[in-house]
């Protein structure tokens, strides 16, 4: 019903109420009249919200799950509501809808059989299938980007695996969890090649450096280390150099990027051919 402000009008001694009360009435109805669902039990609103879903309509789906949510509170149908709520706007590309949802039903429902499925689908959400190849078309530099949602995935993933080791949701959450480190260690050492190439070589150490020691045993390392060392010497910093090169030849004695056999870190970051 629409809030109405009622007004006391004096009138010949007595007060009267505004007469518009009377107009803001027959707006009550209509909120009844719109709603399709009024009739409708909590199984039809489900059934209705699933066909929506299954056939990709996501922003009809959404709002019939939110009814379900009223009309069925308290009970299980209702919990499983709001997954799949969760999942629709996930799938509808509302991700940071969906993490606000799931982060409800995860703090409201913390014995629930479906946490699991909750953690998963959070860090699902979160996660960036284009994480890895940086979205190689685009030249957007990678200084300007952000990566607290892959961050955030990273650690929803791993409260799923260390609270439910067992879950079918594990294998695949450590499979993401291993993506997410290797790539937000590519991460750094593309942003340190971009500032090489720029001649930023304190920023291209540090970025460097993140890399190596903020990512154990990653595939990104030996690239760093070659960053680090071209900084150093562009710096002539002979010493810290020189001991950067003997670190490489002992962890990496084959590398391409001492050889020369592999792109160093002036060319730009986006070529990947």
């Amino acid at each position: 019903m629409r809030r109405v402000k009622l007004s006391l009008v004096p009138a010949g001694g007595s007060l009267v109420l505004a007469a518009a009360v009377l107009a803001s009435l027959g707006g009550c109805g209509t909120t009844s009249i719109d709603d399709q669902t009024a009739g409708w039990s909590p199984n039809k609103i489900y059934s209705e919200a699933k066909d929506e879903a299954s056939s990709a309509n996501y922003d009809k789906a959404v709002p019939l799950y939110e009814k379900l949510e009223g009309r069925a509170a308290g009970t299980p149908l209702a919990q499983q509501a709001e997954l799949e709520k969760a999942y629709a706007q996930y799938k509808g590309g509302q991700q940071v809808q969906a993490v606000a949802t799931l982060d409800r039903f995860i703090k409201l429902h913390p014995a629930s059989p479906a946490l699991d499925y909750a953690f998963y689908l959070k860090g699902l959400a979160n996660f960036n299938d284009d994480l890895g190849l940086f979205s190689s078309i685009s030249r957007q530099d990678l200084s300007e980007r952000d990566q607290k949602a892959a961050k955030d995935s990273f650690d929803t993933f791993s409260q799923l695996v260390n609270r439910f080791p067992e879950s079918k949701y594990a294998p695949d959450s450590r499979q993401r969890m291993t993506y997410i480190v290797n790539s937000l260690a590519q991460y750094e050492v593309h942003v340190a090649r971009y500032y090489y190439s720029r001649g930023a070589y304190v920023a291209a150490i540090n970025r460097a450096q993140n890399a190596i020691s903020g990512y154990t045993g990653v595939p990104a390392t030996e690239e760093a280390l070659f960053i680090l060392m071209q900084s150093y010497t562009a710096l002539g910093l002979k010493d810290l150099s020189d001991d950067t090169r003997r670190v490489m030849a002992a962890n990496f004695p084959d590398s391409g990027y001492v050889k020369g056999t592999v792109r160093g870190p002036t060319d730009p970051w986006w070529k990947l051919w």
